[in-house]
């Protein structure tokens, strides 16, 4: 392997001193397709990273990043990918559980 190839393949790390305060991180990437493995995995991001009120406003539960977090976005879009709508995933959140079983919709064959 060749040091250019090298150089290519890792990622920037930044010093720190270029970074804007506001930066936001990318979204994480959806799943082509969602499978139910997905869905478990988009359940526990939302209920893990749930929206918590704070004295500054609104944080995610789990980090206390502004609310909503990249995790909770990306569980919030499978389920929203795999038929959920927002009603049935806000009551995932309420509930609490993060091994709940997603129901899956019914499909027109």
């Amino acid at each position: 392997m060749s040091s250019s190839t090298a150089h290519r393949v890792r990622p920037v790390v930044s010093s720190g001193a270029d970074d804007l305060p506001g930066e936001v991180l990318r979204d994480i990437p959806l799943p082509p397709y969602v499978t139910g493995e997905d869905a478990q995995f988009a359940v526990r991001a939302v209920v893990v990273h749930a929206p918590r009120r704070w004295s500054g406003g609104v944080v995610c539960r789990n980090d206390a990043s502004p609310h909503p977090c990249r995790l909770h976005r990306w569980g919030t879009q499978v389920l929203a990918l795999r038929g959920l709508r927002a009603a049935e995933i806000a009551a995932l959140i309420e509930r609490g559980d993060p091994t709940a079983v997603p129901h899956t919709p019914d499909r027109p064959a």
